[in-house]
């Protein structure tokens, strides 16, 4: 049985270009706010827009952490994008004393205002980590290094593991754009809105 990929909807998420984005690439997709409905899909990808405080109050209320942290113990694909990445870390400055997910040891650092403006937006370039490259090849699969894509955030992920670096991009500091270990997938970009290149990452996951 063809399983559909859950699309989690928290309240907050850039639903529908996400969903539209993945139904492109081939896959069938169930927009879902209801805990249970997890157990039914094959992979999870968790959109994020907003702040980090709010986004775990709602996963809170709705029970949707429980669910998500097993799904990914079972074993199945998870994509967060954008606030969905930094959702997986320990805490974010954005919102002290609010626990993340905890899935990936690290935190969450504000971009400090300087010579470049916050938010950063826009179109920039990933640079393949070394160390990840096979990974690169699930996930990154004839994504060329370099590949430009585009930018919507005021905070960055910091991961203890330098292990679990897929990407980095340059905005006056060094930071991780993507992240990958076993089964779990984030990335600070936002493919639905990266063109064919960032559709082509979608296709790799939803092919995974």
């Amino acid at each position: 049985m063809n399983h559909p990929i859950a699309v989690i909807d928290y309240g907050m998420g850039n639903l529908r270009s996400v969903e539209k984005a993945l139904e492109l690439v081939g896959a069938r997709t169930m927009v879902t706010s209801k805990a249970r409905d997890i157990e039914r899909c094959s992979k999870l990808v968790f959109p994020g827009v907003g702040s980090f405080g709010d986004a775990m109050k709602e996963l809170k209320s709705r029970r949707f952490i429980g669910p998500i942290k097993a799904a990914i113990e079972s074993g199945k694909p998870f994509l967060g994008l954008c606030l969905g990445l930094q959702l997986l870390f320990e805490k974010s400055e954005e919102a002290p004393g609010v626990k993340g997910l905890g899935i990936l040891a690290g935190e969450v650092k504000r971009f400090r205002p300087g010579a470049l403006k916050v938010p950063h937006m826009g179109w920039n370039n990933i640079a393949y980590s070394v160390e990840h490259i096979a990974y690169s090849k699930k996930i990154l699969k004839d994504v060329p290094n370099d590949s430009y894509m585009y930018f919507v955030h005021s905070y960055y992920v910091k991961p203890k593991d330098k292990g679990v670096v897929l990407t980095t991009t340059d905005y006056g500091i060094k930071f991780v754009s993507a992240v990958a270990t076993d089964n779990v997938y984030g990335l600070q970009f936002h493919p639905e809105k990266s063109q064919a290149v960032g559709l082509k990452i979608l296709k790799n996951f939803v092919r995974l």
